[in-house]
């Protein structure tokens, strides 16, 4: 089951590094610039960087849509089914008899995504705050900005089934929804190109639909696996660039450096960089240190957008934690950004995030 990410307040001492000289006032950032995807476009074309470590500056990494792509045909559904669903109390047997009103929950957004996907958008009446696309943005929200599950909101909906991963809680809320009697179903899976088609698989299955599970989880893995091949024909040779993921919520003093088991390694390994975090041995999502940042020392540090705004853009970050100032990233201002909703959601949409990172990274110059 994916990690689950606890939002808790960070605390760091920033003792180390209290002399620096790091000031709002002292740093002055560069033009940031936007790079939007393009799947009609090969990566091949691109004037990429000769060493890719030769750039400053903010670039923003854009889909030319926040849409997802669904088949022309609803797929058909069989119901009643029952499915397995792998809760923290163990698998249990979950039979669904409706999916007329459908809540997915998780921590990226991946699952109703997921669910667009297959073509049984129309099935969702709620959605988590990570669920950012076009087509759910009129349904209400069930999430705080922690991720935090409001149940009375979720019961005033009357949901036939909940879809879930573990990421969101707290835990016990949810629980709590199963023992009123509601269909809860947790899917298992992880932030990988096969976690990708597996999520296809049980979402689709929960739904009543495995046969359009199959051919969405076969489509996926082809089209992501195609663009990681060629995302490594344009990684220059030499260094591989050191990317960490940041992430970061200023309001709250939350700064959390994301590990192996993540999703942010596998999102660095499929763009051709090397992953500082898990070199050093971090392992999910943890506290960000002065010492761990300094010895990381990532070339690149992606973040989320609205992460970043928080902490009052790269100059409020410099500022607030002197130690990422110290870094080849932090000295060179090199960060991309990308929508919190986008940049870690593993589903039909991965294929386009990883071409907008792509060429934000290495071809940042054909930007605006």
């Amino acid at each position: 089951m994916r990690v689950r990410f606890f939002a808790t307040a960070v605390v760091l001492s920033g003792a180390l590094f209290a002399t620096s000289g790091c000031t709002a006032a002292t740093i002055a950032e560069n033009p940031a610039v936007t790079v939007t995807a393009d799947l009609g476009a090969p990566l091949a074309q691109l004037a990429t960087l000769t060493d890719a470590k030769d750039y400053s500056g903010l670039v923003r990494a854009a889909l030319p849509t926040s849409g997802i792509s669904a088949p022309a045909v609803t797929p058909d559904q069989v119901l009643p089914t029952t499915v397995i669903s792998h809760d923290l109390s163990g698998d249990r047997s979950v039979t669904v008899e409706s999916t007329e009103r459908v809540i997915a929950m998780d921590i990226s957004g991946s699952i109703a995504a997921t669910i667009a996907g297959l073509g049984l958008l129309d099935s969702l009446v709620a959605r988590d705050i990570s669920t950012t696309f076009d087509e759910a943005a009129s349904l209400p929200v069930i999430t705080s900005n922690a991720h935090t599950v409001n149940s009375e909101a979720i019961l005033a909906l009357r949901p036939d089934l909940v879809l879930t991963d573990g990421s969101i809680g707290p835990i016990d809320v949810v629980l709590q929804l199963r023992d009123a009697g509601i269909p809860v179903v947790f899917v298992e899976t992880s932030p990988s190109v096969d976690g990708v088609a597996e999520l296809a698989r049980q979402a689709a299955a929960a739904l009543g639909a495995p046969a359009a599970g199959a051919v969405l989880a076969t489509q996926l893995s082809t089209e992501i696996e195609a663009k990681i091949s060629e995302i490594a024909g344009i990684v220059p040779r030499g260094d591989r660039l050191r990317m960490m993921f940041l992430y970061l919520r200023g309001t709250s003093g939350v700064y959390y450096l994301f590990g192996q088991e993540s999703g942010s390694d596998v999102l660095i390994g499929a763009l051709g960089g090397v992953d500082v975090a898990a070199e050093i041995g971090l392992e999910g999502m943890r506290p960000m240190t002065d010492e761990a940042m300094v010895a990381a020392n990532p070339d690149l540090i992606l973040v989320m957008t609205n992460g970043l705004a928080s902490v009052g853009g790269v100059g409020g970050l410099l500022e607030a934690r002197p130690a990422v100032a110290l870094t080849e990233a932090g000295k060179n201002q090199r960060f991309v950004e990308m929508d919190d909703g986008e940049i870690l959601s593993f589903g039909p949409r991965t294929v386009t995030v990883l071409d907008a990172l792509a060429r934000a990274i290495y071809a940042p110059g054909s930007g605006s």
